[in-house]
C-alpha cells in the first residue's frame, strides 16, 4: 500500500510513500519505548537544550517547510512561514518555562515531607490533522519532550511529507534516536497502535467523529486521551461595537488557513440594529482577499486541502440556500486549470435553526450570519450548539464583554474584541463535542505526566 501526497492546486501527485507494515509499526513502537527509558532520565538542562536546538532548526528550514505546506495542503506560503515561527516559539517557551512547570510542589501535611512530583509516563501517540500540519504536532511535541515523554505521530494521510519533515527536524536538532518517530499508516492501523502496551496515552486533533472512535478505543484499554475536536465558533457583535474593527477581525478569523481551522469564526451573531452595516463592512473585507496559487505571495487564500472536502463544503452551502438562506457572496467553485480544490469565499445570511450552517461545522471559507434581537438572544444563539471550542464578543464596554466571556459563553476559550487563537502561554481546548483536556501552558504539560504523590513519614 502507498500513501500519496497530492497538490490541491492542480491535483498532481507530488510523491508516493510506502505504508508501514504491521511488523514495521511494532518495531517503531519498541524503538521509541526503548528510547524513552533513557530519555526519561535525561536532565532538564539537556532536554531544554535539545528543544532550543529544535527551534533553531525550524527557523533554519522555515522557507522550505512553508513551501512544503503550500504544496501538500494549499496553505499560502506567508502563512506557512508564520506557522513555522509559531512552532519555534512553542519550543522556546517550554525550554524556558518547562523546568518550573515540572518542579516538585511541596504540600504541608502531618508527614515530615510530602509533595507532588511530575514524572513522564512514556510513549504518547499523536493523531494529527492536515490543516496546521506543523503547529498541531509541535504544540503536543514540545511539552511532551520537555516532560520526558517520547512521541509517535500518525499524521493525516495527505501530508506525509510534513510528517517526515518533523521527524527529520527532531533528528537534526540532536535528540536521541527514536525519541520521536512517524508512523506511515492509514486510519485503519491506529487501533493496533493504541492497543500496544508500550503506548501509554493518545492525543488527537480532528473531527468529533474521529475523537469518539479514538476515545472508545483508548477507553477500552484504559489509556489517557486528550481530544481537540471540531468547532463552530460564534462571534457576537453587540450594538455598541466598533464595527470597522470588528469586521476586520471577523474576516481575518473566518479566513484563517482558507477557512479550515477549528477555532476560526464560523457563526456571526449580529444584534439586529447593526446587522446591515456590519454585513456591508464584513463583505467589503472578504472581497479584498486574493485567491490563487499559494506559492505566490500576492495571494491571501489558496485552495482547500482536498477536492473532496471542497465538494462537501459546496454541498453544505447549496443545502443552506435550498432551505432559505441567502448567498450574498461567493457560493461557487471557481474556474482554474487542473483538478483543483479552490472555493470562493462565501457569505450566507438569514441562517435559521435547522439549516446546516446553524448546527454543523462549515470547514472552509464560508461565513454564516445569524440575527439576534438583543444581547441575551445573541448569547443564547451562540450557546445553542453541540460544540464548545471558542467564542468571541465585540463591544466597547469592556466590563460587559468580560462578563459575557467569563460566565455566559460556553466554550473553552472566550475572547473579547479579538479573534480566538492558541497561545503557548494559555491553555487551549474545548468542552462538549469539541473535546476535553488541555494543550499548552502549564495545564498542557501536566496532561501527560504521572502526577505522583510522595509522602515521607
Amino acid at each position: 500500500m502507498s500513501i500519496q501526497s497530492i497538490n490541491p492546486t492542480n491535483g498532481s501527485v507530488i510523491k508516493s510513500y510506502n505504508e508501514d507494515t504491521d511488523t514495521a509499526v511494532i518495531h517503531k513502537i519498541e524503538q521509541t519505548h526503548n528510547a524513552w527509558l533513557k530519555w526519561s532520565e535525561i536532565s532538564f538542562q539537556e532536554r531544554l537544550t535539545c528543544l532550543n536546538r529544535l527551534a533553531d532548526q525550524l527557523y533554519k528550514e522555515r522557507a522550505n517547510l512553508a513551501n512544503l505546506m503550500a504544496m501538500e495542503m494549499g496553505k499560502p506560503i506567508k502563512d506557512g512561514a508564520a506557522e513555522i515561527d509559531k512552532c519555534a516559539g512553542v519550543c522556546k517557551y517550554y525550554a524556558e518555562h518547562g523546568v518550573n512547570f515540572l518542579k516538585d510542589q511541596l504540600i504541608a501535611t502531618e508527614a515530615s515531607k510530602s509533595y507532588v512530583s511530575f514524572q513522564p509516563i512514556g510513549v504518547v501517540l499523536a493523531i494529527m490533522p492536515w490543516n496546521f500540519p506543523f503547529w498541531q504536532v509541535f504544540r503536543f511535541l514540545a511539552p511532551a519532550l520537555m516532560a520526558g515523554n517520547c512521541g509517535l505521530l500518525k499524521h493525516a494521510s495527505n501530508v506525509p511529507g510534513c510528517a517526515l519533515a518533523i521527524e527529520q527536524l527532531v533528528k537534526d536538532a540532536g535528540f536521541p534516536d527514536h525519541v520521536f518517530q512517524t508512523l506511515m499508516i492509514g486510519s485503519k492501523g491506529v487501533s493496533q497502535v493504541i492497543a500496544h502496551p508500550y503506548v501509554k496515552a493518545v492525543t488527537l486533533t480532528g473531527s468529533t467523529e474521529a475523537g469518539m472512535k479514538v476515545a472508545a478505543q483508548a477507553g477500552s484499554v484504559l489509556k489517557k486521551t486528550v481530544l481537540e475536536l471540531g468547532g463552530s465558533d460564534a462571534y457576537i457583535v453587540l450594538a455598541d461595537a466598533d464595527l470597522e474593527e470588528a469586521a476586520t477581525i471577523c474576516a481575518n478569523s473566518r479566513l484563517i488557513n482558507n477557512g479550515q481551522s477549528c477555532i476560526s469564526a464560523k457563526r456571526f451573531i449580529l444584534v439586529k440594529e447593526i446587522e446591515k452595516e456590519f454585513t456591508r463592512l464584513f463583505m467589503e473585507k472578504i472581497k479584498q482577499r486574493k485567491l490563487g496559487d499559494p506559492l505566490d505571495t500576492e495571494h491571501d487564500l489558496g485552495p482547500m486541502a482536498r477536492a473532496d472536502l471542497r465538494d462537501e463544503l459546496h454541498q453544505q452551502v447549496v443545502k443552506n440556500i435550498e432551505m432559505g438562506a441567502k448567498c450574498i457572496l461567493g457560493g461557487q467553485i471557481p474556474v482554474f486549470k487542473g483538478n483543483h480544490a479552490f472555493y470562493l469565499p462565501t457569505i450566507l445570511t438569514g441562517i435559521k435553526k435547522g439549516m446546516p450552517a446553524y448546527s454543523e461545522e462549515m470547514f472552509g471559507p464560508v461565513a454564516a450570519i445569524l440575527t439576534a434581537q438583543d444581547t441575551d438572544d445573541a448569547i443564547a444563539l451562540a450557546n445553542d450548539t453541540q460544540f464548545g471550542l471558542g467564542a468571541a464578543v465585540f463591544t466597547k464596554d469592556g466590563s460587559v464583554g468580560e462578563e459575557i466571556a467569563r460566565t455566559k459563553l460556553q466554550a473553552g476559550s472566550c475572547f473579547v474584541n479579538s479573534l480566538v487563537k492558541s497561545d503557548p502561554r494559555l491553555p487551549f481546548g474545548g468542552i462538549n463535542q469539541s473535546g476535553y483536556g488541555r494543550e499548552l501552558g502549564s495545564f498542557g504539560i501536566h496532561e501527560f505526566v504521572n502526577i505522583k504523590t510522595v509522602y515521607i513519614k
